[in-house]
Formats: structure tokens, C-alpha cells, sequence
């Protein structure tokens, strides 16, 4: 969710906050469709705070059985001061998992697979070394992150090349899903499989690969014909090893380091394979509410599977509030209302897709600055203001 809360622990491991303020807000942009913009004014609020706090420009949309809205504050470039639009597309980062997860999900339900199949069934020898033993870990378990396996995004030597200066000179690089499950390997388990939990993108790139060995097509290639196509998301991708971002969209900034004196650095373009399935996708405010509300009202999942995605398990047993499904959130907020959904940070980007159980009040948001801003503020503030 936000600093402080549920995002700390689920990180996308983009380690590039520092603190500053980088623009003054300007006046959000809203929207309605049978209500007024009052009904959403401490969502408008906590946008404009968000740009007080040094985010260069927010974005949000929501949806009640009153109708949608739409803000923005901030700007979406840094050098034209051209403001942030309700339509802009960004990059979503791990709220990518749930659409994997989905595609699982389904796979199941055609009996082409069993969540509690191992990954050595599917994936063998893959998953060995220093510990680690894919005999023993389930499907289920990489997609709830129970499996105890090694997040690769916490290797030194690729956080050197993605994180930090070094980012500049390997931007454009690729990395192939084996690469990013070998660096994992490189290391012992965070635990034996089934007795904690722990957030590794590890789990989702060997989900992905599981999607591809049993269907001969990559985990792109089904999200697209089994989710994106039908749902009709016209602004959601799965770039592959594109660096760019279509439009329309802002740029997307980071200061690439802790320190709060760094420069900001426009971080637009970057090769998504360094997040892949982990990661890697982009849209925007709409198609993301429409895509959990979808998922949540049951149309994407028969009932037994759609069970399944929303079986918890805690997070942190000093959090109750917040805990994990497959590849979904489940968030109870400050007022008491239950929400579902993910978050996703990437270089230059904060994304939270969020929906109530019934799907009849969503909300999707993205800042495009790493560095400062709570999302989470604006989540209670729609759901809870």
C-alpha cells in the first residue's frame, strides 16, 4: 500500500526514495458522471498533498454505483510543466501479478494444471541449490509468496545494475527469466517452504515460466488472449522487452538514490524484462478498475478458483489488517471497509488498484515519482474520506 504500511512489506524492490519537493500543485482535473466532486474531495485532497510532498504529479480514478471520477495534480513533465491527464498510461509493476495469477488461475480450471502441483513437475531442476528444492514447493506457494525462495531483486549484483547509478548504463538491458532464477538460486531460501512469508518476484518469474510450459505460449502472450482482449483493455500491455511506454502517458521520474540532495533523473524508458512477470506491465486508471472488478465479481474465475484467490494468509502478525492471496491484497482500512487488490512500484512509478469485495466502489492511482507521496493516504481517503 504506502509507506509505513502494507508497501513496505510488499516492495517491488525499487530502493530509490529520497525525499524533496519537486513541483507545486496544481488544481486537480475532475470529472463526474451522475454525482459531484465534493464526493470525492479528500481523494482530491490527498492528490495535491501527495504533489506537496514532492511527487511530481498524481492520477486517480474512482467508481461507486453513483458514477466515476477522475484527478490529477501535479505535472507529467518536468521540463514543460504540461500537467499529469486522467488518461495517461503508466507502468504498473507488481499489480502485474495478479493478472499472472489470474492466468494460473484459469489454467486450473481447464485441468491443465493443480496449484499444489510442485515446481519440479513443471519446471525441473529450475528451482535448486543453496537450499532451495522445487520438489517441495507448490505452485499455490508462489503465488500466495509462502514459498521461501530467494527474491532475485535482492541480489547486490543486480540491484548494482538496477538500481543506483548503474541504472543508467543497463536500462536497455535484457534479462531472460532463467538469468533472474539463477541469481535466486545464488542464495539460501528466506525459509523452508510453507512456514513463513515473505514477498519475492522470484515466485512470479517462476510462475510465468510455469504459464509457458503449459501452454507453449509465453505468460504475455496469455494475459493478452485470456484477459485483455476479452475485457477489451485497450490500454494495457505487456511490453515484453519494449523500453517505451505508448501514450498517452507522463514522463516518469527517480532520484535513483537514498539521498535527498540526487538528482531527479527522467526514468521513462527501461527494458520491463528486469521485472517480467513480476512486473513488467503498463496501463492506466480505467483499465485496471475494470480488470479487478472483473476478477472480484467473479467473471474471470469459476467459483472454486475464484475461492482460492481470495484465501488468505497474514502478512505479519502484528499487521492483521493486511493479508495475501493469490496475487491479490486483501486491506482492512482505518474505518473498517475490506478492500482487494494490489500495489506496484517500479522505477518512476507507485500504481494501487483497490476494489471493495462486491466490486461496487473501486479505485486505481499512480504517482509518477519513486521517491515521496503516500498512496495509501489516497486509498483511505476514497474508501474511508
Amino acid at each position: 500500500m504506502s509507506a509505513g504500511t502494507v508497501r513496505t512489506a510488499l516492495a517491488t524492490a525499487v530502493a530509490v526514495l529520497a525525499t524533496g519537493v519537486l513541483a507545486a500543485p496544481a488544481a486537480a482535473h475532475s470529472v463526474t458522471a451522475g454525482e459531484t466532486a465534493d464526493r470525492h474531495g479528500a481523494t482530491r485532497r490527498a492528490l495535491e498533498q501527495a504533489v506537496r510532498d514532492g511527487v511530481p504529479g498524481a492520477v486517480a480514478r474512482a467508481r461507486d454505483r453513483a458514477g466515476s471520477w477522475s484527478g490529477t495534480a501535479g505535472v507529467g513533465d518536468l521540463d514543460t510543466g504540461r500537467e499529469r491527464t486522467a488518461q495517461d498510461r503508466y507502468r504498473i509493476g507488481s499489480v502485474t501479478k495478479t493478472f499472472v495469477a489470474t492466468v494460473l488461475l484459469q489454467l486450473e480450471a481447464e485441468e491443465r494444471l493443480d496449484l499444489d502441483d510442485t515446481v519440479e513437475r513443471w519446471l525441473p531442476g529450475t528451482v535448486r541449490g543453496n537450499g532451495h528444492d522445487g520438489r517441495h514447493i507448490t505452485l499455490r506457494q508462489l503465488l500466495n509468496h509462502t514459498s521461501g525462495v530467494f527474491s532475485y531483486s535482492a541480489d547486490p549484483g543486480y540491484q548494482a545494475k538496477i538500481f543506483g547509478e548503474g541504472f543508467l548504463r543497463h536500462r536497455y538491458d535484457t534479462w531472460t527469466p532463467g538469468q533472474l532464477v539463477g541469481l535466486a538460486m545464488g542464495h539460501k531460501p528466506h525459509f523452508p517452504p510453507g512456514t513463513g512469508w515473505r514477498y519475492s518476484n522470484t515466485n512470479y518469474t517462476l510462475a510465468g515460466m510455469v504459464v509457458q510450459k503449459v501452454t507453449g505460449r509465453g505468460y504475455e502472450a496469455e494475459i493478452e488472449r485470456r484477459i485483455l482482449r476479452p475485457l477489451r483493455l485497450r490500454a494495457t500491455s505487456v511490453p515484453r522487452t519494449d523500453p517505451r511506454v505508448p501514450g498517452p502517458a507522463s514522463r516518469a521520474y527517480s532520484p535513483l538514490s537514498w539521498d535527498p540532495a540526487a538528482k531527479i533523473r527522467d526514468v521513462t524508458e527501461l527494458n520491463p524484462s528486469l521485472a517480467g512477470a513480476g512486473g513488467g506491465m503498463i496501463s492506466d486508471s480505467k483499465d485496471l478498475q475494470k480488470f479487478f472488478r472483473a476478477l472480484l465479481k467473479g467473471g474471470l474465475l469459476p467459483p472454486e478458483q475464484q475461492n482460492a484467490l481470495t484465501t488468505t494468509v497474514p502478512i505479519d502478525p502484528q499487521r492483521p489488517e493486511y493479508r495475501y492471496g493469490l496475487g491479490v491484497q486483501s486491506v482492512r482500512l482505518s474505518c473498517g471497509k475490506e478492500v482487494w487488490g494490489h500495489g506496484g512500484g517500479i522505477h518512476g512509478s507507485q500504481s494501487e488498484a483497490f476494489v471493495t469485495r462486491d466490486a461496487s466502489h473501486s479505485l486505481a492511482l499512480n504517482f509518477n515519482g519513486d521517491w515521496a507521496g503516500d498512496s495509501g493516504a489516497v486509498i483511505e481517503a476514497e474508501f474511508c474520506g
